[in-house]
């Protein structure tokens, strides 16, 4: 009897000791899992939230910023010397002539020869001599394009300056741009204004250009398609040769930012004015001859609304 006693007493011991065990294990596997749980959560969260914070914080610090400190950016003569360089570069680049339509080679190229009828390729053939003025006055544009670009480079480091657009909105759609697309801040904030100003003269939404660059390029001024859409818009430069023509570079010219933006943005407005809305318009530009585009218009005007909420600067119709 006392043997058993004792067995007895020391199965109860034991049980008395293993199971609070038991429970502290399971409620520490328990813990352990959320706390993992909760570390992977952070790791996948806290990245993008000090992104926000830091774009908060450089936004903040240029709204705060006094007048005398913003004295490092772009003073008014800088600003016009952009304006002065591609002025300069129009007046000197004015191509000769077009009589012809040049013929389309390819699917796309066909849409694009197309949605710009009114736009001539060919050229009145000129004797010899005659042409000399024409290619020595070309060739001045071209490093005038690349000096532009390269002072917007410059003066972007400081702060934009954009026509009904404040520093603040030119900043974050600067730094959306740049960290989305992974480019530099200064080069984005070269292409944004050159965005705006092509824009603006052309009376397009300006976002709706950066848009079109974001989904053609993913903003890679060297890209290009398997049938030789070229640049930042990845405009066909064998149907479009001549609207090239005119920065001297001839089919290189669509390598340099400013000349493919400005090139692409022609073709995007006579596309639009042609199928009488932006819808038709793009779907006109991706080289669509009938009403679907695929998708391609859809995600145009996705990234433009993405745009416009991530600088606050609201889309224009005009």
């Amino acid at each position: 009897m006392t043997g058993t006693s004792s067995e007895q007493l020391l199965r109860f011991t034991v049980r008395s000791v293993t199971r609070p065990l038991g429970e502290l294990a399971h409620v520490a596997a328990v813990y352990l899992g959320i706390a993992a749980l909760v570390a992977l959560m952070l790791g996948v969260a806290v990245p993008s939230v000090r992104e926000q914070a830091r774009q908060v914080h450089e936004a903040l610090l240029v709204a705060l910023q006094p007048e005398s400190v913003q004295g490092g950016a772009p003073s008014a003569e800088d600003s016009a010397q952009y304006s002065v360089l591609v002025e300069e570069a129009n007046e000197e680049a004015e191509p000769a002539q077009a009589l012809n339509q040049r013929p389309p080679s390819e699917t796309r190229a066909k849409a694009d020869a197309a949605a710009v009828v009114s736009d001539t390729s060919g050229k009145e053939p000129a004797q010899p001599k005659a042409a000399e003025p024409a290619v020595a006055d070309a060739e001045k544009s071209a490093p005038a394009l690349q000096q532009a670009f390269i002072h917007e480079v410059k003066s972007s480091t400081h702060g934009l300056d954009i026509r009904n657009v404040s520093r603040v909105q030119a900043q974050a759609l600067r730094s959306y741009i740049a960290r989305k697309y992974k480019i530099a801040s200064n080069v984005a904030g070269a292409l944004v204004k050159t965005a705006f100003h092509v824009g603006y003269t052309l009376h397009l939404d300006p976002q709706l250009l950066l848009a079109v660059i974001a989904i053609e390029s993913r903003y890679n001024p060297y890209a290009e398609s398997h049938v030789g859409a070229q640049g930042l818009m990845q405009v066909m430069t064998k149907v479009h040769l001549d609207k090239f023509d005119r920065y001297g570079e001839g089919v290189v010219a669509a390598l340099n930012p400013i000349a493919n933006i400005r090139v692409g943005a022609q073709i995007l407005d006579d596309c639009i004015k042609r199928r009488g809305s932006v819808q038709g318009g793009l779907a006109c530009y991706v080289g669509s001859t009938g009403v679907g585009d695929g998708g391609y218009g859809a995600k145009v005007l996705a990234e433009q609304r993405r745009l416009a909420l991530a600088s606050g600067i609201p889309v224009t119709t005009e």
